[in-house]
């Protein structure tokens, strides 16, 4: 299988397809991939890309250099506070912050495409809530999360508070953000933040496998499973659930792909999925 090389336009992103799945590496390793302007304009332009792109299937979102990512450039953020240049006014700031957070945590919590975090090593304030925001997590057993925000006086970004809170309760993520504790791998499965820990030599194996499992999935019923949950999470109740899943379940069942699978099971063949 052929991989491609996706250029980004900045050496603080990488991407690269192969067997439709599209692989996003974080790469500021000597900063533990610590979110520069560049990597956040590039990752929504890539995720974008993902998204719309036909060929992809899956994306997998992991970091270089044995980290995930360590959130915000905090050093950066002290150098620039100590210069008299003057910058966007407040307004402008809050906006093009939640810009950058729809268009990067929230576009991977809502793209109909399954999206894999593949955590090498920690994952820290908006690093971990662009953890929390992909479908599943596989982390390292040497990873760790923690939310960081406390111990430098920020109250948090990136849509991890609702992330957090849906996927291990109110009460919990409350502690994991105000103590900033670290939470290791094995915790992070016991709480059902990770789906899968694995040796750290395996990491990179294990998520390939994974992602190509996804990626050779019935698309079409994936867009259609991520709806429903995300419908779920946002409030609906339970007739409006209901009636999703109904439009959603007769829809897939007029599909090419699972009359084809349905043939295949009968047959006790392997289904292969089009998309259609």
């Amino acid at each position: 299988m052929s991989k491609t090389t996706i250029e980004t336009g900045t050496d603080d992103l990488l991407a690269h397809e192969e067997a439709q799945v599209l692989t996003i590496t974080l790469n500021r390793p000597a900063a533990r991939n610590a979110m520069s302007g560049e990597m956040n304009d590039a990752l929504a332009k890539t995720l974008e890309y993902g998204e719309g792109a036909p060929n992809v299937r899956c994306i997998v979102l992991t970091g270089a250099g044995g980290a995930f990512c360590a959130g915000g450039d905090v050093k950066g953020m002290a150098a620039r506070g100590e210069g008299d240049v003057p910058g966007p006014t407040l307004d402008e700031r809050i906006h093009g912050q939640r810009l950058n957070q729809r268009n990067t945590a929230g576009r991977m919590y809502l793209m109909p495409k399954p999206v894999v975090a593949a955590l090498p090593g920690p994952a820290a304030g908006a690093g971990l809530s662009l953890a929390l925001a992909a479908d599943l997590r596989i982390m390292a057993d040497t990873a760790f999360i923690t939310s960081a925000f406390a111990k430098v006086g920020f109250s948090g970004d990136y849509g991890g508070t609702y992330f957090l809170s849906h996927l291990v309760g109110a009460a919990k993520a409350k502690e994991i953000y105000y103590l900033s504790d670290r939470v290791s791998a094995e915790e992070c499965q016991r709480l059902g933040l990770a789906n899968y820990v694995v040796p750290a030599d395996q990491l990179e194996a294990e998520t390939t496998a994974l992602a190509r499992r996804l990626a050779s999935g019935p698309p079409v019923a994936y867009r259609y499973m991520k709806e429903n949950f995300n419908r779920a999470a946002m409030g609906a109740d339970v007739i409006e659930c209901l009636d999703l899943e109904a439009t959603h379940h007769v829809h897939t069942g007029l599909t090419e792909d699972h009359r084809n699978a349905a043939r295949a099971f009968v047959e006790k063949q392997q289904p292969v999925f089009s998309g259609r």
